[in-house]
């Protein structure tokens, strides 16, 4: 499994939650709606969720194994970094959940 593009959408006014992002997959499968949070430890990459009727969250998709995790968080976040340092301009707004 390769990943072959990723894209970032920082978010500003958001104290934990600083950015969105988009990862393709083998160049054949994307997944949308990662998030960048910023948390007690530092920055880590949430999978995308949904909310259950309970109130949890359950991960619509997620690695099977930590170094998947990882080699999904570590390209995430160093896009941000890449990001946060040369802003890609954007003619578009950052993505909006995929549930809307």
């Amino acid at each position: 499994m390769e990943i072959t593009e990723v894209r970032v959408f920082p978010v500003s006014n958001e104290e934990r939650l600083k950015a969105y992002a988009t990862i393709t997959i083998d160049n054949v499968f994307l997944v949308r709606d990662l998030r960048i949070i910023n948390g007690n430890n530092g920055l880590f990459v949430a999978m995308p969720s949904r909310k259950m009727k309970d109130g949890t969250f359950k991960d619509i998709a997620h690695p099977l194994n930590g170094e998947t995790r990882q080699v999904i968080e570590s390209k995430v976040l160093a896009e941000y970094e890449r990001e946060l340092a040369n802003p890609t301009p954007r003619s578009e707004a950052a993505p909006k959940s995929s549930g809307e």
